[in-house]
């Protein structure tokens, strides 16, 4: 074989050697792109699946919510109107406290309605929907809760919006029902397009170095939720001490 035949065979070799380096790196290319589409789309189902036990959670956690005010609060206030108009057969003065007790079941029946109304996550903004949480809550005297926003000319979108609320109101539920708390504070704030929100109550608190404690009360619900909205959940909490929550939420 002479020299030409020998750069030819050489020349051959090296173009094959490349062909099939191509052709791997298509098929790696390929594959990794795939395994990427597949990946977004069960994040994207996750997503929606989540969103949608979010917000029948929401509704149930809304019914709950009616039915503890109508019987609760509402109920007692018309009770006690017709108390005071029996009342009335024998002192004419109680009318007036009668009149008074009726104006303010009127008056609870109105925020009732707005947390009744299906589209009031969707036609309010977060820290409204917040807001009203937290004046339901003193209204009820379930708690003394305060809401502290600042910089708040920020806009996050309606889904993303539905899970940060049920993640709120998960940890408020937690401490109405399992903290034995008096007060709760909330704080939101936005600043560069970075979203944060911390709630803190004075219960008995846990141990939130335990990681059996997160499933225990549903707190790990929370942390799987903030992973698909790809924002950052702390919860932590000490005997005796309260709770504190801590979401961060980088807008898009």
């Amino acid at each position: 074989m002479d020299d030409e035949e020998k750069v030819a065979l050489i020349t051959v070799i090296i173009l094959m050697i490349l062909v099939a380096t191509i052709i791997t790196l298509f098929i790696v290319f390929v594959r990794r792109k795939n395994k990427l589409l597949e990946e977004q789309d069960r994040q994207k189902t996750a997503f929606e699946r989540e969103l949608t036990e979010s917000q029948i959670e929401i509704r149930e956690e809304t019914l709950r919510q009616v039915s503890w005010e109508l019987h609760d609060n509402i109920g007692q206030l018309v009770t006690l109107a017709k108390i005071q108009m029996q009342n009335a057969k024998e002192d004419p003065e109680a009318i007036d406290g009668a009149i008074e007790t009726i104006g303010q079941s009127l008056d609870e029946l109105r925020s009732l309605s707005k947390l009744i109304n299906p589209s009031t996550l969707t036609s309010l903004s977060l820290p409204e929907a917040i807001s009203l949480e937290i004046e339901r809550f003193n209204r009820l005297r379930f708690i003394v809760a305060t809401l502290d926003c600042q910089n708040l000319n920020f806009v996050v979108e309606d889904k993303v919006g539905i899970i940060i609320f049920r993640m709120l109101q998960e940890f408020f539920t937690n401490t109405i029902k399992h903290s034995k708390a008096s007060t709760l504070t909330v704080k939101i704030a936005c600043n560069d397009n970075l979203l944060k929100i911390d709630a803190s109550d004075n219960g008995i608190g846990f141990d939130s170095t335990k990681n059996d404690i997160y499933s225990g009360i549903g707190l790990n619900n929370i942390k799987n939720r903030a992973k698909l909205i790809n924002a950052v959940v702390k919860i932590t909490s000490t005997p005796k001490m309260g709770t504190h929550f801590s979401l961060t939420y980088k807008i898009p």
